[in-house]
């Protein structure tokens, strides 16, 4: 058992702290609605309530939907494009899809290659690419749970200021979606960035995000 846990401490971790934070949210977001609840003259819910209800879903699905869309773009967009110097970018030379070869595909696989690698057809092209499909098709999901919810909150503060609620296809317009969008998006943009640029000249020792300590700052792709 300690050998299961040492050896995927990564994921169980992070999967542990998501749990804690999201529990930690959930707690801090229904007091500060119960705040607002009360300022109003009404009456305060309980937290089952709170999480069951579209307010919460979305400042949920909202942060997921950037999260997986900056790891969507990220993989995609270094297939192609480098960052001199950096780890978190590959060798200048190898921008694009890399050969056979390169990638241990096809007849190049190895014995303990996954068996889709194996196959030269449309098993091993979608297989190839599952990585960034699969993120993409979450941020699609995520964001599309994200106009929803945020439809249904918004109608929900439509009605409580005696205003006509508006469709979901009219809540794609309006200012509340894209505000709640683009602040996600431009953070995460700017992590992303700083992160490959500051990379190029900083190092974080052991950490596979870094470069080795003494390595120069033009070495490209290498890792610490």
């Amino acid at each position: 058992m300690r050998r299961v846990l040492h050896i995927n401490g990564l994921g169980l971790v992070f999967g542990a702290l998501f749990l804690i934070t999201l529990v930690g949210q959930a707690i801090a977001g229904q007091a500060q609605y119960n705040d607002q609840q009360i300022t109003e003259g009404l009456l305060p819910v309980s937290l089952l309530q709170y999480v069951t209800s579209s307010t919460f879903a979305v400042d949920v699905v909202e942060n997921w939907q950037s999260e997986y869309l900056q790891f969507f773009l990220y993989i995609f967009a270094t297939v192609w494009l480098v960052q001199k110097g950096s780890p978190e970018s590959k060798d200048v030379e190898k921008a694009g899809p890399e050969s056979d070869e390169d990638q241990l595909f096809g007849e190049y696989a190895r014995h303990d290659s996954p068996r889709s690698a194996r196959f030269d057809d449309w098993r091993g092209a979608l297989f190839s690419r599952s990585l960034g499909i699969v993120m993409g098709g979450i941020f699609a999901l995520s964001w599309i749970a994200q106009s929803v919810t945020g439809w249904a909150a918004f109608n929900s503060e439509q009605i409580g200021s005696h205003q006509d609620p508006v469709s979901w296809l009219a809540y794609l317009g309006e200012a509340d979606f894209w505000n709640r969008t683009l602040q996600n998006w431009q953070s995460e943009m700017l992590a992303v960035g700083s992160m490959a640029v500051l990379a190029v000249f900083l190092r974080q020792r052991g950490s596979p995000e870094s470069k080795p300590v003494g390595a120069a700052h033009a070495d490209t792709g290498e890792t610490g």
